[in-house]
């Protein structure tokens, strides 16, 4: 194969075949192929595209790279979660335990935080001693064992996309849908599931702003996975305010505990579409229909089955239980800040990719992947979206550990806010099911 001639064939819009595409990740990855060819193959396909058999192609082609996690012990129940990824977004901590108390295992590896979204793993980090990093061998003991494990994702995890995406990124062909969505799907194949929910957000905190560009990235995301032989749908969810009340590690898995704890005095959009995603995650198992999967979803959150499953797993991987009985036992921060409103009004929106930067600056999450991040920095709303306020009432709460972080992550919050006199109109939390 000539890169050259590869190249030049999508320049001109013309379908690459299964052998080019294979040969082109594997030259890649090994280093056969230099990064200036690389740049110019991903440049044409952002300006040209890729069929959808072209995408299956590449996303397998990258998924076969390195490590593929082989789960056939667990039969075809096997269900994997995968969230475009926002602000407060903590469903997974959620979700996961839900599933493992009704008896599917849960399997499932995840990453962390960079920019304004945060990490599920750096939120599991912030409980003392919990443990992310396992051999294969120990990760699917635990997963027999006991139903539930969320480690890191493995160093030798589709090695190609991490390559590939690092390449994206310097080279402005991170945004093309083909692309995205091979580099998303590479490692839920290689994780091994048999079933995979895609948890699609669209919003202004959200990767795909709008929703007909959420939709389209689901569509080929759920057709790659089908493509691949996995049962795969997409739920698009909204991301237009931060999920939640909790923006920032530890606050987020205080939260975690007050719904798997208490999930009806619950913040109601973090549990409408904890529940939303749980019980579409076991439709797709052929559990039931949607009504019984949802009512089987709130029994194990009633009588206390996913909150036991929720501190096995942090037991069993190491950390200490006694912060998930009495979360209180979490550090607080060195400084807090209450953030008062200046206006009188109904919340008509809010920026949430600028309320998770203001988090960030208070040091909860990442400018690059090598940056330490404070566990027990971040933001708690004292309010959400269509609520009323009155001018000089907390809105928020801030902690850092670094003081002169509050002035400026004050002024972001504050400009990421917005009030109007009249009741704006709701939003829905789930927008499209894509695949069911």
């Amino acid at each position: 194969m000539q890169m050259y001639e590869v190249i030049n064939k999508k320049k001109q819009g013309k379908e690459l075949t299964t052998a080019e595409i294979y040969a082109i990740v594997n030259g890649y990855t090994v280093g056969e192929i230099p990064d200036y060819q690389m740049s110019a193959l991903l440049m044409a396909i952002c300006l040209k595209g890729m069929t959808t058999q072209e995408t299956t192609d590449l996303t397998m082609a990258m998924a076969d790279s390195g490590d593929v996690l082989d789960l056939s012990d667990f039969k075809d129940k096997t269900i994997d979660k995968h969230s475009t990824g926002g602000v407060g977004d903590k469903t997974t901590l959620i979700v996961a335990p839900i599933i493992a108390a009704i008896g599917l295992p849960v399997a499932k590896m995840s990453g962390r935080g960079l920019g304004h979204t945060g990490g599920t793993i750096d939120k599991l980090e912030s409980i003392p001693g919990f443990r992310i990093d396992f051999s294969s061998v120990e990760f699917l003991n635990i997963v027999k064992k006991y139903g539930l494990c969320i480690a890191g994702q493995s160093g030798n995890l589709v090695p190609a996309d991490k390559k590939i995406y690092a390449l994206r990124d310097v080279t402005a062909t991170v945004d093309s849908i083909p692309l995205i969505a091979a580099s998303i799907m590479s490692k839920k194949i290689a994780a091994g599931a048999q079933h995979i929910l895609l948890d699609v957000k669209t919003g202004n905190g959200a990767f795909m702003k709008d929703l007909q560009s959420a939709c389209s990235l689901a569509e080929a995301m759920v057709d790659i996975g089908k493509g691949c032989g996995k049962k795969t749908a997409a739920l698009i969810t909204d991301m237009s305010a931060p999920l939640g009340r909790a923006i920032g590690n530890s606050l987020e898995v205080k939260e975690v505990i007050q719904v798997l704890s208490c999930y009806e005095s619950s913040p109601r959009d973090l549990v409408e579409v904890s529940i939303a995603l749980a019980a579409s995650m076991l439709y797709m198992t052929d559990y039931g229909d949607l009504t019984t999967c949802q009512s089987k979803v709130e029994e194990v959150l009633k009588n206390g089955a996913a909150f036991a499953k929720f501190k096995k797993m942090v037991e069993v991987q190491g950390g200490d239980s006694s912060y998930i009985e009495n979360p209180d036992k979490f550090e607080t921060a060195k400084y807090t800040k209450h953030v008062k409103s200046i206006h009188s009004g109904y919340v008509s929106s809010m920026d949430t990719e600028g309320l998770g930067i203001a988090a960030m600056m208070l040091g909860a999450g990442r400018h690059k992947p090598e940056d330490d991040i404070c566990y027990s920095a971040g933001i708690v709303l004292e309010l959400e979206r269509d609520s009323y306020t009155d001018a000089g009432q907390v809105m928020a709460t801030l902690y850092t550990n670094d003081e002169s972080t509050i002035a400026d992550a004050e002024s972001k919050l504050l400009a990421s806010i917005k009030f109007t006199q009249e009741a704006p109109s709701k939003i829905p939390l789930i927008h499209e099911r894509i695949g069911f």
